[in-house]
């Protein structure tokens, strides 16, 4: 059990910053400067910015902003692509060795930086750098050199449709640790049929869907070890295990109470985000990023912690940090990337088109960017101000993040079509063994 004090970390609102340790790049790059450190007037732009997008429920958004700006900068061509989810990383290899490669692309955690930070441009002191209101998200590499900066931050947990929970007879407001959510789980699944609705959303361990539980959910157990340990500022090379019993509690209350067979969650298609909107389902793991699309049509839902059953939990609060940090491409012409920078600038500091990007994305780091109205993020605040301790993103230290992710979906698979012991032994083996072994393969 967590036996020591937790570190807190404030999240404030307003302005809406978390004061989340940003972590650190840990590969060396060679210094690079650009023209591309002030906007151009409008009458000066043009170039051509290609944005391979991290986010696919930005890309609604993303595509009509880049007409947007081609009207208002008819010299300018904007290309927006987005990866389908789960791709990043194999669509990022693929376009950067076509000879049009993107100008604008995603490195968003450390081992981003020692795959791309030489691709990356150095944003210190570039116009862009300078409407930062914090650089707690910035990550660096070993030279110094600013590889990529966040455009937003985000939060995640268990978002909760408070209006179904009542509808079954309990109050959003009795879940304050496991215990209490498992009792409210277990009876809305035990009533399924009576109540017209089921639990957890489908935890769906395709390709689309995984990321739940590799990534946000395993936060918990990172999260909890990293504070014993007093704090990561590194990727440590090895990792214990403790709280993999408070993950196998939340994952296993997921998986069996909703309304498919665990059995089939490795072939996926369930479309939990869709289970959820539609009212089929009370709870589903996710976070601000779906916040827009939940709340055009279910109304009443909050995002609340992962309870787990860690002692001190009820004074957990949301998990909150980021991995979407944009980086300029340094191989691009001084034209394109000046390009760039400019359509970067009109995305945060424009009314109209920083409104649109707040409104899907949350909360957005800069001087004059439009304030958040995401609900999950001022959750968040909530939990902050009532003296909750914000969970970081541990998680982004992951090593060998694609192969060590591919591992444990692949024990989870075994474990959710047969939940025996010697199945979940082969879970915490990938978990924490692969960790070493994967550190090992990154650093050697």
């Amino acid at each position: 059990m967590f036996g020591k004090s937790i570190t807190r970390r404030s999240f404030i609102g307003g302005a809406g910053l978390a004061t989340i340790a940003g972590l650190a790049g840990c590969s060396s790059s060679s210094d690079s400067s650009s023209s591309a450190s002030s906007s151009a007037s409008g009458s000066d732009r043009k170039g051509s910015v290609y944005w391979l997008n991290f986010k696919p429920e930005l890309d609604e958004t993303a595509q009509k902003l880049a007409s947007d700006y081609m009207s208002a900068y008819p010299n300018v061509k904007v290309k927006v692509v987005t990866a389908a989810s789960g791709t990043y990383e194999q669509t990022l290899t693929s376009e950067m060795d076509k000879s049009a490669a993107p100008t604008l692309f995603v490195i968003g955690n450390q081992d981003g930086v020692k795959e791309w930070g030489d691709y990356a441009m150095d944003l210190k002191d570039t116009a862009i750098a300078k409407l930062l209101n914090t650089d707690e998200y910035d990550l660096y590499d070993a030279s110094g050199k600013l590889v990529s900066i966040g455009y937003c931050f985000e939060c995640y947990g268990i978002v909760a449709n408070s209006k179904l929970i009542e509808s079954a007879g309990h109050s959003l407001d009795d879940i304050k640790d496991f215990a209490s959510l498992k009792t409210v789980v277990e009876d809305i699944h035990k009533n399924a049929a009576t109540l017209g609705f089921d639990a957890f959303a489908a935890t769906d361990l395709d390709s689309s869907s995984s990321w739940r539980v590799t990534g946000h959910l395993a936060n918990l157990e990172y999260y909890y070890e990293e504070q014993d340990d007093g704090g990561w500022d590194k990727c440590p090379a090895s990792i214990k295990g403790t709280y993999m019993e408070n993950y196998k509690n939340l994952f296993d209350l997921a998986v069996n109470n909703g309304p498919v067979d665990p059995t089939t969650l490795a072939t996926g298609g369930h479309d939990p985000a869709t289970e959820f909107t539609d009212g089929k389902v009370a709870f589903l793991l996710t976070g601000s990023w779906d916040y827009a699309n939940i709340s055009k049509k279910q109304t009443e839902t909050h995002c609340i912690p992962y309870y787990c059953g860690v002692k001190g939990e009820e004074k957990a609060g949301l998990n909150c940090g980021t991995e979407n940090r944009w980086a300029i491409n340094d191989n691009a012409s001084d034209e394109d990337k000046q390009a760039t920078m400019d359509f970067m600038v009109w995305l945060v500091s424009d009314p109209d088109a920083s409104k649109a990007m707040v409104e899907q994305l949350g909360i957005m780091p800069y001087t004059g960017a439009a304030e958040s109205t995401n609900g999950y993020l001022t959750d968040a605040v909530k939990y902050s101000s009532d003296g909750c301790y914000t969970m970081d993103w541990a998680t982004n230290y992951q090593p060998n993040v694609d192969d060590y992710r591919a591992a444990l979906v692949s024990a989870l698979n075994a474990y959710t079509a047969d939940e025996s012991d010697a199945n979940w032994a082969l879970v915490k083996t990938a978990f924490v063994d692969g960790w070493a072994t994967q550190y090992a393969k990154a650093n050697a």
